[in-house]
């Protein structure tokens, strides 16, 4: 990359943290392409001149082996091919929230395609569980908790493990190696 387009995308990568930071309230960052799943609940996208890393906001998805951690969290796989099914490569509305913080400082967001919220949509999946930190301001979780109760009662995904089922916050500590 040119020094020039370099500090033009800087620019506006900031120009971006700004306005979605500036506002107390959640905002519409806009449409963007969806062009890397990294797993159940990570993508990065393009668009407005900028790349954003996006962590899916009010969701945890089963683990993928990667940075120190020693293996697949079951349905992890799942829920990285169910996202790149649904959306890698297609143009998607994301809603912002905030940026995040350790250890990535990714945006905080909800993914719309086509009417469906797709962070709900992993829920109903079984593909993912509510997020059991504070949600973000402005993120409103009773769709997300009703779609995870619905996925619960039918079996589906991750509920399907019974009594073996470790949340994702469970499973980094118990995987990641020291």
């Amino acid at each position: 990359m040119r020094h020039g387009a370099m500090k033009k995308t800087i620019a506006n990568i900031f120009a971006l943290i700004i306005c979605l930071t500036a506002i107390s309230s959640p905002s519409m960052a806009g449409q963007f392409k969806v062009t890397t799943i990294y797993d159940g609940d990570t993508i990065m996208a393009e668009g407005h001149d900028v790349i954003i890393y996006v962590l899916l906001a009010g969701i945890d998805a089963p683990e993928i082996a990667s940075r120190g951690q020693e293996q697949n969290q079951p349905f992890g796989q799942k829920a990285k091919r169910y996202l790149e099914k649904m959306i890698l490569n297609k143009t998607v509305g994301i809603k912002g929230y905030g940026i995040g913080e350790y250890p990535y400082n990714h945006l905080i967001g909800e993914i719309f395609l086509d009417g469906l919220n797709i962070n709900i949509e992993l829920l109903k999946e079984g593909l993912a569980e509510v997020l059991h930190e504070m949600p973000p301001t402005g993120l409103v979780v009773t769709p997300y908790i009703e779609a995870e109760e619905e996925a619960k009662r039918a079996g589906r995904g991750i509920w399907s493990l019974g009594d073996t089922y470790m949340s994702p916050r469970d499973w980094r500590k118990l995987h990641t190696k020291r």
